[in-house]
């Protein structure tokens, strides 16, 4: 299994940062990392609360972040994993390198040559998650909701946004070593494997590989930067001046 791309030291790495009205320290940090480009910049999914390409209202919503995040493209390789509440995104940047959940996960390799693979972390859930993650992205069925949407003026977005806002994002999941085990199988046999989507900040060795799970930065404002250490290859950052 060769790896599709050579994840290089001093990358960044930011997930589910479920930006909203409440938590907008994501544009902070994007404007930190377009005064300080790093080599890489890896988007690791649910950076929004609510942001699909053909659905008018978050992505007029969002048009800053959007053209932030194309203009960090022209200064360092960006990488968009799509997730489950930010997809069908390519349509929306000229310099970005979007992942849709069907090419996830990722084969990547660290720069201490260790395999890798990356993904959000939605993409192994049971039948009916399956189900509706594919009918989600159906562009018949997101054109209709478009529409609906604009008829609307904005109705259902505003409705799955204030749904986001009542959850608990940062709740520890119990046995979540135990949920990962069950799911490993379903994942190529590599080194390490990184994905957010569980908001766990946590990392253990599961036969034989090295799992991490990203923080949320909707939770504490933590990203993370590629180091070559045998200590740790994901070194853990907080953007200055954020509390949380």
């Amino acid at each position: 299994m060769s790896p599709n791309l050579i994840i290089q030291e001093g990358a960044l790495f930011i997930a589910d940062a479920h930006d909203s009205a409440e938590r907008s320290f994501f544009f902070d940090f994007l404007l930190h990392v377009k005064q300080n480009p790093p080599p890489q910049l890896f988007l690791m999914g649910d950076m929004f609360d609510l942001l699909v390409g053909s659905v008018d209202y978050g992505v007029k919503q969002y048009q800053r972040y959007i053209d932030l995040i194309d203009e960090i493209g022209k200064c360092c390789e960006v990488y968009y994993f799509e997730g489950n509440h930010d997809f069908d995104l390519s349509k929306l940047f000229h310099y970005v390198k979007v992942i849709p959940i069907a090419e996830q996960p990722f084969t990547c390799k660290l720069p201490s040559g260790k395999s890798c693979l990356l993904l959000h972390g939605d993409k192994y859930g049971g039948f009916i998650h399956r189900c509706y993650t594919k009918m989600i992205r159906n562009q018949g069925v997101l054109s209709v909701l478009n529409v609906l949407d604009g008829l609307l003026q904005g109705f259902i977005s505003q409705k799955i946004q204030n749904n986001q806002r009542k959850k608990m994002l940062c709740k520890p999941i119990e046995h979540f070593a135990t949920l990962i085990q069950r799911k490993l199988h379903f994942y190529p046999k590599v080194d390490v494997i990184a994905e957010g989507h569980y908001h766990q900040n946590t990392d253990f060795m599961v036969v034989g590989t090295h799992y991490i799970n990203f923080s949320s930065f909707a939770c504490n404002q933590s990203y993370f930067s590629v180091q070559s250490s045998p200590e740790t290859e994901f070194a853990q950052k907080q953007l200055r001046g954020c509390n949380g």
